[in-house]
């Protein structure tokens, strides 16, 4: 039995209540957003801002700090240079864009396209592409080299790592991160979503494609479950290969695939109307992508290209003086340990004394990395290189997270949680004993059902008295969880971003959770 058949009114409250939609409720705020009123950006964005006017006072209050003018012309020339990185990379709001959808739906080639139509890509690059594809006999790939840089991806036309690229508009600095399709790299995705700010679905119109997609065991269902436990709250999608020849800009098989695609969207808990937006494209050749489609070519589409749509999306906001939190997703040697994140809440500035949970190990900072440059000072939403001393490589996984001494986060061996069994595998039963791997942020690790609490009745959401043995799909559940190394956890209901996880057997993801209660500090060790 699969999540679909279920009655729809209930899953999609259910994964709504259970996934996204208290990020609103948290009282986070995107250090970028008040820069954008700043610049005059006139959209609805600036309305939604204006009725936090609490936190958003304290956001513009921290801001400016980093860039007086005086102070800038004190400093030495180097710290200049930075003060001026600072300033410029703070004038623009900062998203983290993720591209998911099945296994050649011409994801990387969008997100090529992305960049060579916003001038990173010179056009002797392209050519020289264009020769490498055309040499392995794959002419239509030559878009997709520019993030599927290395070598096994290039030979199998597959993304196997999530590729990582920048590129700006008028409004918005974006990193775009291309995640895999192919359903072996499914790990590799979630560690892109779950960095995401917002999704670019990306659905091939090609005939017979979008139905091996979408079908039972096609990436597309899967990704679109997956991002929005992730926390990918906005989601673009974009129908591709409108420009095949078995398409040709049908208005017809543009409809079909929406009008299919949106109580799928819905029973994964999206608000279709708000948090969704469709448009048509062809990622090969560039069309409605930066520039709206020639009425030429597609007469009946009047809505905005790619870019447009990318500018004006509302995203949830986040806290810039909250406890510092950065979960590391990577980390190498360079003059120094230098650990890769995105920032969840907090600021860190150069100087800083942070912790790394969870081995309680005290560092400095002594530079910060945002994108490519060196700057003072960052927030929220942002993708660092932090360069610490105090600590050596050897002693950071992924997963750590670097958090503020004064409220660190908490390191646990089990939590309490609601999850929801989406599809367990053949005829599996859910009960205490049962073992899974648990992603929750950049965390990887295997976990075993401890206990099963209480049953959630779907029709009433309340719990029910009576005590549950064991849960099959559709459920709801409150479980102890329990975890064999320390991992570092947050309640859903004080971070979202560091309190929703999935739990996944056997390559497929059986449920999604938010963790709701952890031990209290004399029992998480």
């Amino acid at each position: 039995m699969s999540t679909p058949n279920l009655p729809e009114m209930d899953i999609e409250e259910e994964i709504r209540a259970l996934q996204l939609d208290s990020a609103e409720d948290n009282g986070a705020i995107d250090v970028e957003e008040p820069k954008q009123q700043a610049v005059e950006q006139v959209d609805k964005m600036e309305e939604d801002l204006v009725e936090v006017p609490h936190q958003n006072s304290e956001t513009i209050e921290a801001e400016p700090k980093e860039l007086p003018v005086k102070e800038k012309e004190a400093v030495v020339h180097e710290d200049n240079e930075e003060l001026n990185d600072a300033a410029e990379e703070n004038k623009k709001r900062h998203l983290n864009v993720v591209f998911i959808g099945h296994v050649d739906a011409g994801k990387s080639t969008t997100g090529g396209q992305i960049l060579f139509l916003s001038g990173q890509v010179d056009e002797r690059t392209i050519q020289k592409y264009e020769k490498e594809a055309k040499d392995k006999s794959r002419e239509s790939w030559y878009m997709a080299f520019i993030m599927d840089t290395n070598e096994e991806e290039r030979a199998k036309g597959k993304t196997v790592e999530v590729g990582r690229a920048y590129f700006e508009t008028e409004t918005t600095r974006f990193t775009i991160l291309d995640a895999p399709g192919h359903k072996s790299y499914v790990p590799n995705m979630i560690s892109g979503a779950s960095q995401a700010d917002i999704g670019v679905l990306v659905i091939s119109a090609r005939k017979g494609e979008f139905e091996t997609g979408y079908e039972k065991g096609g990436q597309t269902r899967e990704h679109v479950q997956l991002a929005k436990t992730l926390g990918v709250s906005k989601l673009l999608v974009v129908v591709n290969k409108m420009d095949d020849p078995t398409v040709n800009w049908s208005k017809e098989r543009y409809n079909e695939i929406e009008s299919k695609m949106i109580p799928f969207l819905r029973s994964s808990g999206y608000n279709v109307k708000k948090d969704v937006q469709f448009l048509p494209i062809s990622g090969l050749i560039g069309t409605n992508m930066k520039t709206r489609v020639d009425k030429k070519t597609c007469p009946w589409w009047n809505g905005p290209c790619l870019f447009e749509a990318m500018d004006v999306i509302e995203v949830p906001l986040r806290d810039p003086n909250g406890p510092f939190r950065m979960p590391i997703i990577d980390k190498f040697k360079d003059m120094g340990t230098v650990a890769m994140g995105k920032v969840e809440s907090g600021s860190v500035q150069e100087g800083d004394v942070l912790l790394v949970m969870p081995n309680k190990v005290q560092v400095k900072v002594l530079a910060v990395y945002c994108d490519e440059n060196k700057v003072r000072r960052a927030g929220p939403g942002e993708n660092l290189r932090v360069r610490v001393s105090g600590l050596e490589e050897d002693d950071i996984l992924s997963g750590f997270v670097l958090s503020s001494i004064s409220r660190p986060i908490a390191a646990v061996c089990e939590f309490v949680a609601q999850l929801q069994i989406l599809e367990l595998l053949d005829n599996a039963i859910f009960t205490a004993g049962y073992k899974a791997v648990l992603h929750i942020h950049a965390v990887v690790e295997e976990c075993e059902i401890i206990e099963l609490l209480q049953q959630m009745d779907p029709k009433t959401r309340k719990l029910m008295k009576k005590k549950v043995l064991f849960v099959k799909n559709g459920a709801v559940v409150m479980c102890r969880i329990q975890v064999n190394s320390m991992i570092c956890v947050e309640k859903f209901s004080d971070f979202p971003q560091l309190g929703r996880f999935t739990l996944r057997t056997e390559g497929k993801t059986i449920a999604v959770g938010k963790v709701t209660d952890l031990p209290t500090a004399g029992t998480s060790g």
